[in-house]
C-alpha cells in the first residue's frame, strides 16, 4: 500500500486552486529511470512533480504516477511547453502531445518554459494557454524564467496573471526584484536549481547553519525556500536524498539565520540568461 502523504503545505494560487508547497524534479532524470525514480519520490510523500516536454520524460512520469496507486486527484502534476512550440497554432499542438505522453486527460499546471524573447510570440503563446485553461484541461497556468518585464506584458495584453513563475533561484541568486513583483502581483515564486545545482552547498555559513540544527546543508537551503514562501522543486536520483529533501517541514530557521542567507546574495546563475536564451 502506498504511504500517506507527508503534511506539505498547499499554496494558494490566484485562480483558487492550490499546489503543494514541495514538489519532485525530474530535469536531467534520464526517462529509463524516470517511472522507479518518480515512484521512490511518490512513496516518500511527495504528491508534486514538475516536467517539461524538453525533459523527453513526460510519458515516463504518467507511467509512475499511475503505478502509484494514489488517486490522481491526489498528485499534482505540472509540465512546460517548450520554445519551439510558441506560437498561437503550435502551443495547442504540443500541449496535446504532452497530455499524451502523459496519459493523462488534464494536467494540474501548464507553463511556458522561457519568454525566448527573440521569437517575440509569448504574449499570444500566453493567450493560447489561456484558453486551455478556459476549456479545463489545463487547471492552472504559469511561466518559467519571465523577466518582469516579461510578466508585465503578458498581464497588460490578456488581463490573465500567471499563478507561479518559475525561475532559478538559489542563495547566490535570489532575484529580490523579481520575487517583489511576484508578490505585489499575486504571483508565486517557484524555485528551479533550488540548491544551486549543489555548488554552493559546501558554504561555510551554510554550513555551519545546518550544523547548528543537525541538518544537512541542502535540508537548511530548502528550509529557507521555504520560509520565503517559495514553491520549490528539489531534483535526485538517489533514494537517500530524496527522502532528504523531503524532510524540512519540522524545524525552523530563526530570522538572524534567514538573514545571513540573504547575504550570500551574489547574482550567480548556473543556468541561461532569460534574456537571450531562445
Amino acid at each position: 500500500m502506498a504511504n500517506q502523504p507527508a503534511p506539505i503545505p498547499a499554496l494558494e494560487f490566484n485562480d483558487g486552486h492550490r499546489g503543494p508547497q514541495l514538489g519532485f524534479g525530474v530535469f536531467h532524470v534520464p526517462e529509463e529511470e524516470t517511472v522507479e525514480t518518480v515512484g521512490h519520490a511518490l512513496q516518500t510523500g511527495y504528491r508534486h512533480i514538475d516536467t517539461a516536454a524538453a525533459y523527453g520524460n513526460e510519458a515516463a512520469v504518467g507511467k509512475a504516477v499511475r503505478a502509484s496507486g494514489l488517486d490522481r486527484q491526489d498528485i499534482f502534476v505540472a509540465t512546460k511547453l517548450w520554445n519551439h512550440d510558441q506560437g498561437r497554432e503550435r502551443a495547442p499542438q504540443a500541449f496535446e502531445r504532452s497530455l499524451e505522453q502523459l496519459g493523462e486527460e488534464y494536467v494540474d499546471l501548464y507553463l511556458i518554459h522561457w519568454p525566448a524573447p527573440a521569437q517575440d510570440l509569448y504574449v499570444e503563446t500566453w493567450e493560447a494557454l489561456a484558453a486551455l485553461r478556459s476549456d479545463g484541461r489545463a487547471k492552472s497556468i504559469g511561466v518559467s524564467n519571465f523577466r518582469v518585464e516579461d510578466l508585465e506584458r503578458i498581464i497588460e495584453a490578456t488581463g490573465v496573471v500567471p499563478v507561479l513563475n518559475q525561475i532559478e533561484l538559489h542563495p547566490r541568486l535570489q532575484q529580490a526584484e523579481l520575487r517583489r513583483f511576484h508578490e505585489q502581483h499575486g504571483i508565486l515564486t517557484e524555485a528551479w536549481s533550488p540548491l544551486g545545482k549543489a555548488q554552493y552547498l559546501d558554504d561555510p555559513t551554510i554550513a555551519g547553519i545546518a550544523e547548528a540544527h543537525d541538518r544537512t546543508p541542502a535540508q537548511v537551503v530548502l528550509r529557507w525556500h521555504v520560509q520565503l514562501g517559495n514553491v520549490v522543486i528539489p531534483k535526485s536520483v538517489t533514494p537517500a536524498r530524496i527522502a532528504e529533501n523531503f524532510e524540512i517541514f519540522d524545524f525552523e530557521l530563526s530570522d538572524d539565520e534567514m538573514r545571513t542567507i540573504e547575504g550570500l546574495d551574489a547574482g550567480e546563475r548556473t543556468g541561461p540568461d532569460p534574456s537571450t536564451f531562445s
